[in-house]
């Protein structure tokens, strides 16, 4: 079976099957060979409805949220974007091929490394990747779109300060099954609003906030 035909079975089945119904998305994964970014180990199941694993307790995104994630930021090629957990590089890559540059945030320095090879093997030279501890993320108004591929158990304002005016954020917060993925959008200088997306479950951002537990 050739990588075209199952990353169309992997489009219709799984992607568009999840509401992800923007053209341009649905054709850029399509081309994006999503397999050249997985582990050896983990090639024979790439398209796969399932997160890879990455090493570091850490997972490739299911193709869906990624759609979901391309389809809710409506990326017009303009924009600069931030991601926080670059992983493996295929959600840079595919924020590179819709936006015009694009920062990448990772704190584990083998997955820059890995991520940072694949990017370059592909030619895509818009996107850069750094090693850095999201959870520490100071910048602000400095993106028009930033993507945190790992969930919040805490929502962090921190996220939303790094958007200019206009700029769109995507996030899931909670803890285990009861996560909610949101678009925030900054509407003002000191304003932003918030879209509830869709339900899904991902493992939290290194060093996120937490809930405190009640002692007795």
């Amino acid at each position: 079976m050739s990588a075209d035909f199952s990353r169309d079975q992997m489009v219709s089945q799984q992607v568009r099957t999840w509401d992800v119904l923007d053209e341009r998305v649905l054709e850029l994964l399509l081309q994006m060979p999503r397999e050249r970014f997985v582990p050896s180990e983990w090639r024979a199941v790439a398209l796969a409805d399932t997160g890879i694993p990455l090493g570091h307790g850490q997972h490739m995104l299911a193709p869906k949220v990624v759609g979901r994630i391309l389809q809710a930021l409506d990326l017009r090629g303009e924009e600069s974007v931030l991601e926080v957990g670059t992983g493996s590089g295929y959600v840079t890559a595919c924020l590179a091929a819709l936006g015009h540059h694009v920062r990448s945030i990772e704190i584990f320095g083998d997955l820059v490394e890995t991520a940072a090879e694949n990017l370059r093997n592909l030619g895509i030279a818009n996107a850069t990747v750094a090693m850095m501890d999201g959870s520490k993320l100071e910048e602000r108004e400095a993106y028009d779109a930033v993507v945190v591929t790992a969930s919040l158990p805490v929502y962090d304002e921190r996220f939303e300060r790094a958007l200019r005016i206009g700029g769109r954020l995507f996030v899931v917060v909670g803890d285990s099954a009861a996560m909610e993925a949101r678009l925030v959008r900054r509407v003002g200088p000191s304003a932003w609003s918030t879209e509830s997306l869709f339900e899904t479950e991902i493992e939290p951002l290194v060093h996120a906030r937490r809930r405190e537990s009640f002692r007795f």
